[in-house]
C-alpha cells in the first residue's frame, strides 16, 4: 500500500470517528508529535493520553473533513489538510482547520508537524 493509500485510510477513519483506532494503528510507537506552536509531545503513549484529553473536552462533533491529500512516496511523506467543527465542553464552538506532515517509518507515521493558526479560532 502506498503512503497515500495509508494517509487516505487514516482520515476516513478518523472520519467516520475511529480516532482511536486510526491512531494506534497507524502511529508507531516513537511518534514525535509538533504542534503549530511550537511544543513537542514525544512517544506514543504521551501523544495517547492527549488525544483521549482532548476527545474528552469535545461535547459535540458537527462535522469533520479533509482537503487535499498529496504523498512523496521516495520521501516517505504525506500532506493532509483537514478540518473539525466542534463544541467542547465550556459551549466554545470553534471550526479548526489545520495541515499535518507526515513522515513514515514503515507502516506507521514516526513524526507529524501541524500548521495552523494557534490564536482564536472564532
Amino acid at each position: 500500500m502506498s503512503y497515500l493509500d495509508k494517509a487516505k485510510e487514516l482520515y476516513s477513519m478518523i472520519e467516520q470517528g475511529q480516532i482511536m483506532d486510526a491512531f494506534e494503528k497507524f502511529y508507531h510507537d516513537d511518534i514525535e508529535m509538533i504542534e503549530a506552536t511550537g511544543e513537542v509531545r514525544k512517544g506514543k503513549d504521551y501523544n495517547r493520553e492527549f488525544e483521549i484529553k482532548f476527545m474528552e473536552s469535545v461535547q459535540d462533533i458537527h462535522g469533520s473533513g479533509t482537503g487535499a491529500i498529496t504523498a512523496n512516496e521516495d520521501d516517505k511523506t504525506t500532506m493532509v489538510s483537514s478540518w473539525m467543527d466542534v463544541t467542547f465542553k465550556d459551549g466554545n464552538r470553534v471550526k479548526m482547520e489545520q495541515v499535518a506532515v507526515q513522515n513514515w517509518q514503515g507502516e506507521q507515521i514516526i513524526k507529524e508537524r501541524f500548521y495552523y493558526n494557534p490564536g482564536p479560532m472564532m
